[in-house]
């Protein structure tokens, strides 16, 4: 098992230096030393690190909070930051950053290599859940397949229930022939229900598809549901209870 690979930002060479001799004692790989923003930016991209020490004031001033910024939005891996200080604003700053833990200097080797662990693993875990919330989000193109699946055919159309119907085309719901007035999302949660008729559309599946924005919950979508039945002439939305809903085909 290869070892991990640290990236030490630091402008204090003795800092730089024990905190080098202090992780390759634990077995880290330290790979490259950095003391400006410049550099450090340069041997995240080169190196590659799968974690990264910054301390907070490099050159004086928060250029450490500018790094965590790259890194977080450039290049996602864990970071710590390392600090001497404890000033209010500074640290505000440092916690927008989204930090995977603090260093106070002079360090205790113990508590850095407890910080880094805790930290690999937290990022492990994140990584793990944006994964599975990225194979559950049905994209649009995969949307299409399943309702051009499911399709007349000779027609962009999907019956189903009593009278309705989805003209796939338009991106319409009619019920005999009639128009449904719907919402955007209103249209985007009966378009996911046609593409998997026959089955269950569960509420996580519903949160990611009709809120692309985030922020929604299951009750979000019990508040959409109640919505669009008081729209709809007859309740071919049937509910699969505590997972979701279906539509009567």
């Amino acid at each position: 098992m290869s070892s991990t690979k640290v990236l030490i930002i630091e402008d204090d060479d003795v800092t730089a230096l024990n905190l080098k001799m202090s992780l390759e004692k634990h077995g880290y790989e330290v790979i490259a030393l950095a003391d400006t923003s410049i550099s450090s930016r340069n041997k995240i991209k080169v190196y590659n690190p799968d974690i990264v020490l910054i301390d907070i004031t490099l050159e004086g001033n928060d250029d450490g909070i500018e790094i965590a910024r790259f890194i977080r939005d450039k290049m996602p891996r864990p970071f710590i930051f390392l600090t001497a200080h404890s000033e209010s604003s500074m640290l505000a700053k440092a916690k927008q950053t989204e930090p995977y833990g603090y260093i106070v200097k002079p360090f205790d080797p113990i508590n850095l290599h407890t910080t880094i662990q805790m930290a690999l693993y937290r990022f492990e875990e994140e990584q793990k859940r944006n994964s599975d919330l990225n194979d559950m989000k049905m994209t649009q193109a995969h949307l299409e397949k399943l309702l051009y699946a499911k399709k007349l055919s000779d027609q962009p159309i999907i019956e189903f229930g009593d009278g309705y119907r989805h003209d796939i085309s338009l991106g319409e719901t009619f019920f005999n022939d009639e128009k449904i007035k719907l919402t955007k999302k209103e249209t985007a949660f009966i378009t996911l229900m046609v593409a998997q008729l026959g089955s269950v559309v569960d509420f996580e599946q519903a949160t990611n598809y009709v809120w692309d924005e985030g922020g929604a919950t299951d009750n979000s979508v019990r508040t959409l549901v109640w919505r669009l039945r008081s729209k709809l002439p007859t309740d071919v939305i049937k509910n699969a209870s505590g997972i979701g809903y279906y539509l009567e085909e």
